[in-house]
């Protein structure tokens, strides 16, 4: 009987799971991947975690990590499918076993949101990239396209500009959602070429990406552009659909909590991206971890 299994290892669990350790909690983290780092571990440069300026994402979690080890926590690699709640008691059912606990931090994280058209799939990591600052490197002096019109798209559409021949920015609406700056930046950045009111219809290539087909939503104007690669910038999905047993989410998918991690269900807490809130950074990842720590001690000490 564990006081508290936190499943997932990425900025949230690893807080959670340190936090818990320092607390003298007997502790499980249960992770699906044996590398730790969550969605930072593809992340080329981290440039706001506080006192570790332009460090890698995958020296950040190695670190994290590392830290946690240090605090002798216990880890597993298995995929959990159900929690299971009975009074105090919670049963974690993971591929292979069944763990008994006192409480459930959930902090499974969130995975990059797919466009679901033709050829995106199948040339996955031969031209179709997620992550710019992991990838932009092999795209030298070529032809990219960013599809999104968030932050995350405006800063890889600038990013890639540093280095890239053109980068066409596709977006399906006539104005950005990201902030104003980034805007400006990228309407006066010459190789960067605005497509809005656009979205890809199919990727197409033999062994790599070779071309996109694009249409004009207003217009109905077809494009083909031929570019090398296509950075996927639309927004992230809570990885929440292959657990049953979970507390309340909204719509999106995100499990409904505070700051404080509380959910609706006595004992199971929530931590990091798969918990709604307005930011979604290894920072406030971090902090969601230590505050579902402090409520499991609460929790406990009223058992």
């Amino acid at each position: 009987m564990y006081d508290v299994i936190i499943i997932g290892s990425g900025p949230a669990g690893l807080s959670a799971a340190i936090y818990a350790k320092r607390a003298a909690l007997d502790t499980l983290v249960i992770e699906k991947s044996p590398l730790s780092g969550g969605q930072i571990l593809n992340t080329y440069e981290v440039d706001n975690y506080p006192g570790l300026p332009k460090i890698s994402g995958m020296e950040l979690g190695q670190k994290m990590r590392e830290h946690a080890n240090q605090q002798q926590v216990s880890f597993v690699t298995e995929s959990v499918k159900e929690i299971i709640s009975e009074d105090d008691v919670k049963k974690v059912v993971t591929n292979k076993n069944t763990y008994e606990t006192k409480t459930v931090i959930l902090a499974m994280g969130a995975s990059h949101r797919a466009l679901g058209v033709p050829g995106e799939e199948e040339l996955c990591g031969m031209g179709v990239s997620y992550c710019a600052t992991c990838d932009g490197a092999f795209f030298k002096n070529r032809i990219v396209a960013v599809v999104g019109g968030g932050d995350v798209a405006l800063e890889d559409a600038l990013f890639l500009a540093r280095g890239c021949k053109q980068v066409y920015l596709i977006h399906r609406r006539d104005e950005f959602r990201g902030a104003k700056i980034l805007q400006e930046q990228v309407r006066n950045t010459e190789n960067i070429t605005l497509c809005m009111d656009s979205v890809v219809e199919k990727i197409e290539g033999e062994d790599s990406v070779e071309k996109i087909l694009t249409i004009n939503k207003k217009t109905q104007e077809k494009k083909e552009l031929e570019v090398q690669g296509v950075f996927i910038a639309v927004g992230i999905l809570p990885n929440t659909d292959e657990i049953q047993g979970l507390p309340t989410r909204d719509e999106a998918g995100y499990i409904v909590a505070g700051e404080d991690g509380v959910t609706n269900l006595p004992g199971v807490f929530v931590a990091g991206d798969c918990r709604t809130k307005q930011l979604r950074q290894v920072i406030t990842a971090t902090a969601d971890g230590a505050n579902a720590v402090t409520s499991v001690e609460k929790y406990l000490f009223k058992m």
